[in-house]
């Protein structure tokens, strides 16, 4: 019995009469054609909406962005390969009638519209808004580490710098000893290095010190910790459990379908105060006043949870549990006022301390003679790496303050000011992962978009952009079906 074998390459055959019958009625590239066949490109301030008067034809916007979001889709980022792909795949010829653009074009497309794709990718939001796919009441937020294009080698910080410099002025020695002592000797011997060859090392080694030291003067003008070369605006930070060249990607996720409300591409090395900042754009674009918030332990910024309290957002970080004192009226300010020794932050209002690690302490006794409050956190101490002292009992910092005012119970507009508890509930930090670490993955893994294409923050917002939209527009499919999903976009 003989293999199945397949039909003779010359065989003439009848193909379909048109490509609309090689995609089904429930292939996703119909959603793609459909929703950005009915965007207001002029409303989301794309650069080229409208056809040029004159001179040679363009693509138009649409047909690029088709590409770009089913590329994302389908693990297909590249524009090289995009552009191999409307050549041979099939549903990439239906999505573009067959058009073909080159690879810069479809490069340029991406550079030129950075702000257009964020607002595409926020029109989708608003749409799954309209589709009641959004719970608007617990969200997630979290940040991920995303390799850019800069490798390790080609960032310096200070003391990256000081230790090159060093060791080419030890090098500098060498040869210049090497130098004098060839000086002495008439001939070299066979295999050694010849005074004008010496030389020349000794002048690329200086030239090489001095562009680091231009580095580490440029570093100390502008206050940066780190300088990239190939990339300016990445950093060196932590990165699965490895120092890497990153981008720190914050995202806002709910909890109903797992969608994307908002996100930010960041170069902060850690997620401190990313709460307030993240919550507050999520409540303008869910349309909502007071939402409840889940974060990891890495957002646990006294200073930022508060601030995001007294916007309506109730925090639950991971592995927090003390009081804080904050004011029932919404709109009061808390002010900080900076303890004279420089090492602690005292919060006259909420009679509140604040130590160099920015754990709470809180008012223990008063000392009458000297007419300082003390404050104390013994079980922060205890667990702190930082030691601040070598006493047992934990840190005191005095602070000077009126006895009245030690005590208090309100602040000087009559407002007043409770103490309450941000203990996290473990019924909302055990969904914490399974609600913003499935964006992260997905993205990552199914859309092999774990790393950046592009250089520069701009830049990599916009391809974080259609990332983003790229699995929302998944997840929606997934969740309502391809049908009544466009339905719905008519």
């Amino acid at each position: 019995m003989n293999f199945i074998s397949g039909e003779c390459r010359n065989q003439i055959t009848l193909m379909p009469d048109s490509i609309e019958e090689y995609v089904s009625e429930d292939n996703s590239v119909r959603v793609i054609d459909a929703y950005i066949n009915n965007l207001n490109l002029i409303d989301l301030k794309f650069t080229k909406p409208q056809p040029n008067d004159t001179g040679r034809p363009m693509y138009n916007p649409k047909d690029l962005l088709k590409l770009y979001v089913y590329g994302y889709m389908n693990k297909i980022r590249s524009s090289r390969r995009l552009e191999t792909e409307t050549k041979r795949n099939l549903e990439v010829i239906w999505l573009l009638n067959k058009l073909s653009p080159d690879h810069k074009t479809i490069s340029r497309f991406r550079k030129e519209n950075i702000v257009a794709l964020k607002n595409v990718f926020r029109d989708f939001v608003k749409l799954c808004i309209k589709l009641n796919l959004y719970g608007k009441e617990l969200i997630a937020i979290d940040g991920s580490k995303f390799k850019a294009v800069n490798s390790k080698d080609r960032n310096f910080t200070e003391k990256k710098l000081q230790d090159r410099i060093a060791r080419i002025e030890t090098k500098i020695e060498e040869y210049l000893k090497e130098l004098e002592d060839s000086d002495r000797e008439e001939s070299t011997s066979a295999g050694e290095k010849s005074t004008e060859e010496i030389a020349q090392i000794i002048v690329d080694l200086s030239e090489r010190k001095e562009l680091y030291q231009s580095y580490a003067d440029e570093l100390n003008q502008t206050g940066e910790a780190q300088k990239s070369l190939t990339d300016p605006d990445s950093r060196l930070m932590m990165a699965n459990g490895k120092m890497d060249v990153c981008y720190n990607v914050q995202s806002v996720v709910d909890e109903k379908n797992k969608l994307i409300v908002e996100f930010d591409v960041t170069n902060d090395v850690v997620d401190f105060n990313q709460i307030s900042p993240m919550s507050e754009k999520a409540k303008e674009i869910l349309g909502i006043d007071k939402i409840t918030a889940a974060v990891d332990a890495g957002y646990d910024s006294v200073q930022d949870i508060v601030a995001s309290m007294n916007n309506g957002v109730d925090v639950h970080v991971s592995g927090t549990n003390f009081d804080i004192c904050v004011p029932t009226d919404k709109d009061s300010a808390i002010d900080i006022i900076s303890h004279e020794n420089g090492r602690c932050v005292y919060f006259a209002e909420r009679n509140i301390a604040l130590c160099p690690m920015g754990q709470v302490l809180y008012p223990r006794f008063y000392k009458k003679h000297k007419g300082h409050g003390v404050f104390v956190n013994r079980e922060a101490c205890k667990q702190c790496t930082c030691k601040c002292t070598k006493e047992t009992c934990g840190r005191r910092y005095e602070v000077p303050i009126a006895e009245s005012d030690f005590s208090k119970n309100y602040d000087d507009n009559n407002i007043f000011v409770k103490q309450i508890r941000i203990a996290p509930k473990r019924e909302i930090i055990s969904r914490r992962k399974s609600i913003v670490e499935h964006p992260f993955g997905t993205i990552k893994r199914n859309m092999d978009a774990g790393f950046c294409l592009t250089r520069g923050l701009k830049n990599v917002s916009g391809e974080f952009s259609l990332a983003f939209l790229s699995y929302n527009l998944k997840r929606a499919i997934n969740i309502m079906g391809t049908e009544k999903l466009i339905k719905c976009m008519e």
